[in-house]
């Protein structure tokens, strides 16, 4: 089989959603043809849209420095490393043991991410949450008033909204 034959292989897999078939097929493609930024482009959404972040973000990365004039093929791996920094930030905010880093470093990672994509809104969100962490609650809720036009009838936004105004009040008191 060439390439292509791979690639095709590869959407029929997915339109019988077997993911896995599909990265297997497109990673035979990308042995077939290892310069084809289009078919690493594929290969890097099929696995972030399996969950593989590092293995998308390879792929992505490949993408880009094979054809970097395609926009975008550098929109989709900013995507991900934005993804990236938001589970990096997410995973230090989470973390249990206070002390264990510094607290201002996932609002850090967060700006980050939200510079790479501006309309990731999960960004906003882990940094209204971070800036919530440090007692920052008129810039929590800048950042979730920017994620709320983004996203104008999520109702869990405006529960959210309420619960930082909340903290505010008890902030100043």
């Amino acid at each position: 089989m060439n390439h292509n034959d791979y690639v095709k292989a590869a959407y029929r897999s997915i339109l019988r959603s077997d993911f896995a078939e599909a990265i297997t097929l497109f990673e035979k493609a990308i042995a077939a043809s290892p310069d084809d930024a289009e078919v690493r482009y594929r290969c890097s959404i099929t696995y972030a849209r399996s969950g593989m972040l590092v293995k998308a973000l390879d792929h992505a990365r490949a993408a880009v420095k094979l054809d970097g004039g395609k926009p975008e093929y550098q929109l989709h791996l900013q995507h991900l490393r934005a993804l990236q920094l938001v589970q990096e930030a997410k995973k230090l905010l989470e973390d249990e043991v206070t002390g264990a880093h510094n607290p201002y470093h996932p609002v850090t990672l967060l700006k980050e991410a939200i510079a790479l994509d501006p309309l990731y809104g999960d960004a906003y969100v882990w940094l209204a949450i971070a800036y919530s962490r440090i007692n920052e609650h008129v810039q929590a809720m800048a950042a979730l008033k920017e994620v709320m036009s983004l996203h104008p009838d999520d109702t869990g936004l405006r529960e959210l909204m309420k619960d930082l105004q909340k903290s505010l009040q008890k902030y100043i008191q």
